[in-house]
């Protein structure tokens, strides 16, 4: 069975408290279980991880080309400045492996400082503003390619 890793980084343990507004009403363990359907769906093994440390999501990552896994990355405010969240997801891809960069909002339709990702240009692709259905299109591009 192909193994993906849906990463999350800082704040999305906050879900369903933080922002509704922006983040919708659902929680990160309702993500958790949406996504261990569509994985199942798809014929996917899924793990769903939460972390706010950068160094934690960096090791996730090396853990993913180490045991060839796919990554579903959510990298949230990394998005934006980690250039080591950035080197990380590059091994990932140039390994051979899909890494979908995923937002449940569009980084595009808020603050200008937002507007840039230091992810996309080393991932496969990204989805974005679609709340947790985000995901599910990241799982399914993962699915189709692997």
């Amino acid at each position: 069975m192909t193994r993906v890793l849906v990463l999350n980084g800082p704040n999305l343990g906050r879900l369903g408290v933080r922002e509704p507004e922006v983040y919708g009403s659902a929680t990160l363990a309702d993500l958790t279980a949406a996504a261990a359907g569509w994985g199942a769906e798809l014929g996917l093994e899924v793990e769903v991880r939460q972390t706010d440390d950068e160094a934690e999501l960096v090791g996730w990552l090396h853990e993913a080309v180490d045991t060839r896994s796919h990554v579903v990355l959510n990298p949230a405010a990394f998005t934006h400045y980690s250039y080591a969240l950035r080197d990380a997801a590059a091994q990932v891809t140039e390994g051979g492996l899909v890494l979908v960069e995923v937002h449940l909002s569009n980084p595009l339709a808020r603050e200008a400082f937002r507007h840039v990702s230091v992810i996309g240009p080393v991932a496969t692709g990204t989805v974005a503003g679609f709340g947790f259905q985000s995901y599910e299109l990241a799982l399914r591009a993962v699915a189709a390619r692997s």
